[in-house]
């Protein structure tokens, strides 16, 4: 059920018309890159915390995907994450800079690897783009702690895949990762990789709901026991929370986001 509701959202997201106004807050802006990388052009989500105009101070970052769905009920395909509004109640000290999905190639960009049936495997391509073109360009603009330890990726479904996969791939730039409702299933290639990297120092938040699908939640304990055996669990560098009742939805994400960027940072 779950693998129908991911393909049915990739094909819909490009299609359905929104008629009600912008729920974006004030320090949310946009600004567009072109990616050699995937050879389009991206449209950014930047949020900017509120204190940002009026200090000098430089803040971690958090690289989130499908922005279509974080800030605005109005690009959103079935509801918002409202990430500037949990951030802004937090008076988190964060910057958030969304990507936008490739509509009809979001499996790909999202996936690092091939599946018989839905395709996919873009994901390293996706990736180089965030690490070589779209973080120098973040970390030139605005005023970002731009080391490890204060860069983090985050997302849902296949983007909690990619994000998990980001930093068993790039260590060295993404030290943190809130991994939510991640879709494992799309591949077993990434208990492989998992099973054989190396010692993995990244802080990882995963969520998850008993109601999301058969094994959505049994695939994130299986992760997770892989990366116990990665490193010592006595680090308590992962955080599992397995919601009762919780579906495959947004308002699952929108209710957790909160705790796991307070967990995380």
């Amino acid at each position: 059920m779950q693998k129908i509701f991911i393909f049915i959202i990739t094909l819909f997201f490009s299609l359905k018309v929104h008629t009600q106004e912008s729920t974006a807050s004030e320090n949310v802006t946009t600004f567009e890159i072109f990616s050699p990388e995937l050879n389009v052009q991206k449209k950014i989500w930047v949020y900017l915390p509120k204190d940002y105009s009026t200090s000098n101070k430089k803040y971690p970052v958090i690289y989130m995907h499908d922005a279509q769905n974080l800030f605005d009920a109005k690009t959103s395909y079935v509801g918002e994450w409202e990430v500037d509004e949990t951030l802004n109640k937090m008076n988190a000290q964060i910057i958030v800079i969304g990507i936008e999905h490739g509509n009809e190639k979001r499996i790909d960009e999202l996936t690092p690897y091939k599946n018989e049936k839905y395709g996919g495997g873009n994901g390293d391509n996706y990736l180089e783009f965030i690490v070589k073109t779209l973080k120098p360009k973040v970390d030139s603009v605005y005023r970002t702690k731009s080391n490890t330890k204060n860069t983090a990726i985050f997302g849902s479904s296949l983007a909690g895949l990619i994000s998990f996969y980001a930093v068993l791939k790039y260590p060295e730039v993404f030290g943190k990762a809130g991994v939510f409702s991640p879709s494992f299933w799309f591949s077993e290639e990434i208990y492989t990789l998992m099973e054989k990297s190396e010692t993995t120092k990244a802080k990882i938040f995963f969520l998850a709901g008993d109601k999301e699908n058969e094994t959505m939640a049994l695939d994130l304990k299986k992760m997770v026991r892989l990366l116990d055996r990665n490193r010592c669990e006595c680090l308590k560098l992962n955080k599992s929370v397995i919601v009762k009742d919780g579906e495959h939805n947004e308002k699952l994400w929108r209710e957790n986001f909160e705790q796991a960027v307070k967990w995380l940072f």
